[in-house]
C-alpha cells in the first residue's frame, strides 16, 4: 500500500514552509550538514525584498513564504519533529523534515530571475 500523502496532516502554510526549508537545506551557503544525524542546520533564513526572495537560483513570492516569519508555524513543525528551532534566527531541519514529501507545495519555487 502506498504511503499516505501528508501523514502528519500539515496545513498548507506549514507544508509550504517546510518545502522552502528543504530547498534551503540543499544550498551549501545556507546549510550545514550535522554529522551522524542526517539533519541540516540553517544559520540564516532569507528575508523577502519587495514581493519575493531568492533561494539559490529559485524565486519565491513573499506571500508563499509567510510561514518563515510565523512563530506558530515553527512551533507546529517542531512539535511534529520536522525542525528544531530558535525562532526567528536559525533552525535545524531534522532527517524526518528533510525526507517529508512536500510535493504538493513544490510549485511555489520558480525558476530564477527577477520579476
Amino acid at each position: 500500500m502506498p504511503a499516505k500523502a501528508n501523514p502528519l496532516s500539515l496545513n498548507p502554510l506549514q507544508l509550504r514552509t517546510l518545502a522552502l526549508l528543504q530547498a534551503m537545506a540543499r544550498l551549501p551557503g545556507l546549510a550545514t550538514p550535522l554529522p551522524d544525524t542526517g539533519a541540516i542546520f540553517l544559520a540564516q533564513i532569507p528575508h523577502p525584498h519587495g514581493d519575493h526572495f531568492h533561494i539559490g537560483e529559485r524565486v519565491v513570492a513573499a506571500r508563499d513564504a509567510s510561514g518563515l516569519q510565523n512563530p506558530s508555524v515553527w512551533a507546529a513543525l517542531e512539535r511534529k519533529g520536522l525542525v528544531k528551532g530558535n525562532f526567528p534566527f536559525a533552525l535545524t531541519l531534522t532527517k524526518e523534515g528533510l525526507e517529508y514529501d512536500t510535493a504538493p507545495a513544490s510549485g511555489i519555487l520558480r525558476e530564477g530571475g527577477h520579476h
